[in-house]
């Protein structure tokens, strides 16, 4: 169980750092770049990458997670990166642990079809307000977490390439707040694999840091 996490606080005047805020198909791209080649099938996965995009009126800055990163090759100039090893933080994982968390997620539920479509998947539609709210809390609690607080924050969504899949599939929702930790395993696994679909498109990376005991 090993994972380093990357904070790139971009530059917003390189070329490829606006192509990237333009283009999450290619932002997915350049991440890609800071794990190991030849992974195979499903490199993503395989690597554990998972990023988010925090910003701010004045700055852009990624958080980017993997099993291993290489910032080194990234492009020149593309922004200054800072690296941690998140294998201390997993073993401060411990029941009843107050923490503050944030994470950036893609809540959607599929399209219940009629009988006469058997066989067939239905539509991914997004989910907003309470319904998106539960579908946090539902996964929250599947992944060890018994939610206390929670700030739902919409997001622009995922802007792919043209002709790429439709927008609404990659709808986001940035929640902020504070929970108990319920399942250390849980939660862990949770962290090291991300919550919830569209991880290429900047969803799932689960942050966590302490919070004050009451």
């Amino acid at each position: 169980m090993s994972a380093a996490l990357a904070w790139i606080r971009l530059n917003p005047h390189h070329r490829a750092v606006q192509r990237d805020l333009h283009d999450a198909t290619q932002m997915h791209r350049t991440l890609m770049r800071l794990v190991p080649d030849n992974l195979g099938d499903a490199p993503r996965q395989k690597a554990g990458l998972l990023y988010r995009l925090d910003e701010t009126d004045t700055t852009s800055t990624l958080l980017v997670q993997a099993a291993t990163l290489d910032p080194a090759r990234l492009p020149h100039g593309y922004g200054d990166t800072e690296l941690k090893d998140l294998t201390p933080m997993f073993g401060a994982l411990t029941k009843d642990r107050p923490i503050r968390y944030r994470i950036v997620v893609n809540p959607v539920k599929t399209e219940r079809l009629s009988l006469d479509h058997k066989g067939q998947r239905g539509q991914r539609i997004p989910l907003t307000g309470q319904e998106a709210d539960q579908w946090w809390t539902r996964r929250a609690t599947e992944a060890g977490l018994h939610l206390h607080t929670m700030l739902p924050t919409p997001l622009d969504p995922a802007r792919p390439r043209a002709g790429r899949a439709s927008l609404g599939r990659h709808h986001l929702v940035r929640y902020d707040g504070t929970a108990t930790v319920t399942d250390p395993e849980a939660l862990t696994h949770a962290v090291l694999t991300g919550i919830g679909r569209a991880k290429s498109y900047g969803a799932g990376l689960l942050s966590l840091a302490p919070a004050p005991r009451k």
